[in-house]
């Protein structure tokens, strides 16, 4: 799922360059700053809503310990928030950690 300002337009660009498919896209607030009075990331709560109590990854340059807070407390299920370096994009190491939460942690719902 994508979960970026770029919106659907990440379908129409991003998608080819990574050789995906279309992906689904989560409703999220209008763009205000990446982060709010609330010291949250700007997609927090709509991406825990989205999730909907199922296990998630959210990968992201902009996640913050106030959001790791945010979503042990209101999110019932396993959830990986991993940020990667925006000077860099998502490496090979950052795949390396995502898949070993994948492979590791419990993910029935």
């Amino acid at each position: 799922m994508w979960a970026t300002a770029w919106m659907d337009a990440a379908n129409d660009v991003i998608s080819p360059l990574l050789g995906l498919p279309r992906l689904p896209v989560a409703e999220l607030p209008a763009y205000s700053g990446d982060i709010g009075d609330d010291s949250l990331q700007w997609k927090t709560r709509a991406l825990v809503r989205s999730a909907a109590g199922r296990p998630f990854v959210w990968v992201d340059d902009v996640i913050g310990d106030a959001d790791r807070l945010w979503v042990a407390d209101e999110h019932p299920g396993a959830a990986l928030l991993h940020r990667v370096d925006s000077a860099y994009g998502v490496a090979a190491a950052d795949l390396a950690v995502i898949a070993e939460w994948l492979r590791t942690t419990r993910t029935d719902p």
